[in-house]
């Protein structure tokens, strides 16, 4: 249990079949709102947000350092409250590098965990969010403090709904010369894994790593990628993931 609310809970409603329908996630990271503290500029969040609702998405997921430090104001924090209370969506963080659960932490000192749509790994749940009326369990460590730490080793059970996501915020190992870096992510602890898509953050770009089966994604910054990932699972049972550029939004 976790500020009071356990391991696993349920949120945004009871559990409905989902069986005759799409359900679609927007996966994004790295935002780094208030790089620049002088000013309010949330427009990443705002794109982010836009692509969710031009895309018809269910939810949203965002992987890791949405804020660029835990020093921020008070009215930066506020602001990227309301716009995420306002979503219309639930959307589900995961704490990273740069926004850790740390003493003084954005997600501790601010009410951005209050709104009801909005769920937040480490504070609102310890690291598992169930999304009944999706069947989809979003599940990640967050980033509990500044040390380094492997975001998926000891991979945990699948739960109970349709469908699983695993949310890592760290760097993907592609060979030896990547050892010295800090957060690391190797391919055995990806094949350990039971899930149906691996969400990462961490990476400035979009791509897809791994050699397995499970579909793993950098979604990339939205202010460098320009885009959101855009993943489907299928009424069918299939896991269908399309990069999105927000230029192409309205074509759609």
């Amino acid at each position: 249990m976790t500020n009071g609310v356990p391991t696993n809970a349920a949120a945004n409603g009871p559990r409905q079949s989902t069986a005759g329908r799409d359900v679609v996630l927007i996966h994004s990271s790295d935002l780094h709102l208030g790089g620049d503290s002088r000013v309010h500029d949330m427009r990443s969040l705002h794109e982010v947000l836009d692509a969710a609702r031009a895309l018809a998405a269910d939810a949203v997921l965002l992987a890791g350092d949405v804020f660029d430090h835990n020093r921020l104001p008070l009215s930066i924090i506020d602001e990227a409250t309301r716009l995420l209370g306002d979503a219309g969506l639930p959307v589900v963080i995961l704490p990273g590098n740069h926004d850790c659960l740390a003493a003084g932490s954005v997600y501790r000192r601010g009410g951005l965990a209050g709104p009801a749509n909005v769920h937040v790994l480490g504070i609102t749940h310890e690291e598992s969010v169930e999304l009944p009326a999706l069947d989809l369990e979003i599940w990640g460590r967050p980033h509990l403090d500044h040390i380094d730490m492997s975001p998926l080793s000891d991979g945990r059970t699948r739960g109970a709904m349709r469908w699983n996501v695993a949310a890592a915020h760290g760097h993907w190992v592609s060979g030896p010369q990547d050892h010295h870096r800090s957060w690391l992510i190797h391919q055995d602890q990806l094949e350990a894994l039971d899930t149906d898509y691996i969400a990462l953050g961490h990476w400035d770009r979009a791509v897809r790593v791994g050699e397995g089966d499970i579909p793993a994604y950098y979604s990339g910054s939205p202010d460098l990628a320009r885009s959101v990932n855009v993943v489907r699972f299928t009424a069918a049972g299939a896991v269908v993931i399309e990069r999105v550029p927000f230029e192409g939004m309205a074509e759609r």
